[in-house]
């Protein structure tokens, strides 16, 4: 009896599908994209209205003859990539490559989670290639082509050979690099604030922020005024003149969407983009479960809707009463708004069954899995959950013209919150809640039973000096959500843009947040100038629109390319002649090559600026720039540290690697004697005689372990302060930086913590 062919994208689904169709289907896999546009040709043929020219990916060849024997013997074939445009175009570039197999035959379905009762659905209700939604991907590959096969060369030729454009890594990095010049330029202001410390008549006292000085809201600009003022209150009679009590609601966010789900995972779990989504499509295609086998543990991870299947709701708002309690469940099933113009193919990411609580699989499961699991089921247990309720309370203390306030809260009913209360992690962060959500307001600690015209008593008053803070560089959590937020690209897109723009070294990641290189800026700066459409926010906004409605029917694919490339066209022809030229402009230096003694000139490359010898190419030979980038040689820059090399006496100088300065022989090449740079701290390891160094891992991020590194493996992750802790008395410190810097034991145990004021 012939068996019906189900192919998908992975060998991974592949193994879950087979275990849920049973004897009577063959499952193959494709593994990803089987045709594409060609590597080293533009494969667009504009003149004939954009025809694409799609090829064999090199490898796949084998892999399409497999899946073309295997249809012929099959009575029926069904397409099972993902349920996503890439996926369409996948089943449509197998389903041309399947010669031989009668149209009719072929079907395509669709699966939102890997789970039996889904497939078997899928499975007895299958439709056609979605000939639309081919359209729309096939619009922005070529679109994606034309932008970098045509600029790239004018890269190549007016920068550095190998360089690179994107349509849409281009707007993103602009994004970063506009950021750099805000942070640049930005001018720090000073700003005092005053806090009052009070007692009433019940304990305990408790701390008051002036905010009015008269009916103007307190503003201090300097030192000289906050003392008059701190002087000024020292002499009044303070009492409360106003008590307002309210009963606040939070309400819980809603289940993930592909952009929350990967800020919450950098923000949280300080996974890239790129490994959030590799590890959720994991969770999507299927892990072994014991004795249950292989099944898909989240629903499709590439959607931008927040609607819930009514079942999964019902089945969630079941295990809350049972595990919680009839007071923890909303009247009626919680259902979330999507934001405007959104594609609600798909549901939100879920767990396909909340009954697989995270603790119940996690001995299947590696730990990163483990954890992006357990964020995506406690999200969406906690979206069907009851609000929070808070009892606040805000006291308006009164002095002559100054008017202090005070805030309070306390936890009435704990909802959703109980769900974290009652497990590991850590309390929602305030960037995690729902739009709709609105956290109590900044509380000044815990209030005593104050009643309107008390009398308080001042026990201190404390003035403390601020400074405005530029805007924080981009994490990937806060580029993602600000990409989302204008409409940059698509859930499918966020990771690969991210990475894109990190792989062609126009960013460097540092501490977690996206620092343009100068190369970048370079860059950004010659697109804006020569392609200001393609660089347009609003404009590549636009055009994911058009694509859009493309894939609704509601535009035609070549007319859109049309509208493209008339504007496109004209940059270019524009570009070619009136872009720097920095392959020519070459600047001349007082240094001399040692090797052939003419002068060395500053150029720029892929990594940026760079010295070369002026007799290039007789002379090929090339070094880094001095870090302050000014002329002169570089054995002048380094900087002597006390001591002489241990193998040939030289004296030491610092230099600086790829993951950091060190310290290095003067003799080099001669003499290649290194070791690291230290702090001057020791190492708090017991028996250890290492002192701590600062090192940079291979993403970019700063930390701090022993120079005796492998045979001592103490690390810390903020920088280590030669201090004892006052609390425990651990011979170290660790300063954290963020909103508010705080100074923590390095001891993980200890609770010290110390907020760094701004003035101190």
């Amino acid at each position: 009896m012939p068996q019906s062919l189900v192919i998908v994208e992975s060998p991974a689904k592949a193994k879950t599908l087979k275990k849920f169709l049973g004897k009577d289907f063959t499952v193959k896999a494709s593994v990803g994209h089987v045709k594409d546009l060609p590597e080293k040709r533009l494969g667009v043929d504009i003149e004939d209205n954009f025809r694409p020219e799609y090829v064999v990916i090199r490898g796949k060849a084998k892999i399409l003859k497999e899946l073309r024997e295997s249809a012929l013997k099959a009575d029926k074939v069904y397409l099972a990539p993902d349920p996503d445009r890439e996926g369409e175009a996948i089943a449509w570039h197998i389903a041309e490559s399947l010669q031989g197999k009668a149209p009719e035959d072929i079907y395509r379905v669709l699966f939102n989670e890997i789970t039996q009762q889904a497939v078997r659905q899928a499975m007895a209700h299958p439709q056609r290639i979605d000939q639309n939604k081919v359209l729309a991907q096939q619009t922005r590959r070529i679109l994606d082509r034309l932008v970098g096969y045509k600029i790239s060369p004018l890269l190549w030729k007016k920068v550095q050979q190998g360089l690179s454009a994107g349509r849409v890594q281009s707007v993103a990095l602009r994004l970063i690099c506009e950021r750099e010049r805000e942070i640049q330029n930005f001018v720090p202001q000073e700003y005092w604030s005053i806090t009052a410390r009070l007692e009433g008549q019940n304990p305990p006292p408790f701390a008051a922020k002036l905010i009015k000085i008269g009916k103007k809201k307190a503003e201090i600009g300097d030192e000289t005024t906050a003392r008059q003022i701190v002087e000024g209150v020292r002499t009044l009679p303070l009492s409360v003149e106003k008590v307002t009590r309210k009963t606040q609601r939070r309400q819980p966010p809603p289940p993930f969407i592909t952009s929350r789900l990967q800020q919450e995972a950098a923000n949280k779990l300080h996974f890239s983009a790129q490994k959030t989504m590799r590890i959720a499509q994991t969770l999507y295609e299927g892990v072994a479960l014991g004795a249950e086998g292989e099944v898909g543990l989240i629903t499709y991870m590439r959607t931008d809707s927040t609607r819930v299947a009514p079942e999964a709701q019902q089945e969630a708002r079941t295990y809350i009463q049972e595990r919680f309690g009839r007071d923890y469940l909303p009247a009626k099933p919680r259902t979330y708004r999507n934001r405007k113009g959104i594609q609600d193919a798909h549901e939100a990411i879920r767990p396909t069954s909340v009954l697989r609580d995270p603790e119940t699989v996690r001995p299947y499961l590696t730990r990163d899995q483990y954890r992006l699991y357990a964020l995506i089921w406690e999200r969406f247990v906690a979206s069907q959950m009851a609000a929070a309720v808070f009892d606040l309370t805000t006291v308006d203390i009164r002095g002559g013209e100054y008017l202090f306030r005070a805030t309070g809260s306390v936890l009435r009913f704990p909802g959703y919150l109980r769900l974290r209360q009652d497990g590991d992690q850590t309390p929602l962060p305030a960037e995690e809640e729902s739009e709709e959500a609105s956290a109590p307001e900044e509380e000044t600690g815990v209030l005593p039973p104050l009643e309107e015209g008390e009398t308080l008593r001042l026990l201190d008053i404390i003035p403390k000096q601020h400074f405005t803070q530029p805007p924080p560089r981009y994490s990937e959590g806060s580029l993602v959500a600000e990409l989302e937020k204008r409409g940059i690209g698509r859930p499918s897109t966020y990771a690969t843009i991210l990475s894109t723009i990190r792989d062609r070294n126009y960013v460097q990641v540092i501490d977690r947040r996206f620092h343009p290189t100068e190369l970048g800026m370079l860059v950004t700066e010659l697109l804006v100038e020569n392609f200001p459409s393609i660089l347009n926010v609003e404009f590549t906004a636009n055009m994911e629109e058009e694509l859009d409605k493309i894939e609704e029917g509601e535009k035609d694919w070549v007319t859109t390319l049309k509208e493209f490339y008339q504007s496109f066209s004209q940059n270019l022809v524009h570009a070619s002649v009136h872009m720097r030229n920095l392959r020519r402009e070459v600047e001349e230096t007082e240094e001399r090559c040692e090797k052939c003694g003419k002068k060395m000139v500053i150029r720029w490359g892929r990594y940026g600026k760079f010295l070369a010898c002026s007799g290039y190419p007789k002379c090929k030979n090339t070094k880094e720039i001095p870090q302050n980038g000014e002329e002169g040689s570089n054995r002048e820059e380094e900087e002597k540290v006390e001591g002489v090399c241990e193998r040939c006496g030289q004296p030491l100088v610092i230099k600086k690697g790829r993951y950091g300065k060190f310290i290095a022989c003067s003799g080099y090449p001669r003499c290649t004697y290194s070791r690291s740079l230290t702090l001057g701290i020791p190492c708090p390891e017991e028996g250890c005689q290492g002192e701590l160094v600062q090192r940079r891992s291979k993403r970019g991020r700063i930390f701090y372990g022993c120079s005796r590194y492998p045979d001592c493996t103490f690390v810390l992750w903020g920088k280590p302060i030669a201090q004892s802790c006052p609390v425990c008395h651990y011979p170290l410190l660790v300063e954290k930086g963020g909103k508010e810097p705080k100074i923590t034991c390095a001891r993980s145990s200890c609770a010290y913590e110390e907020v760094v004021g701004a003035g101190r």
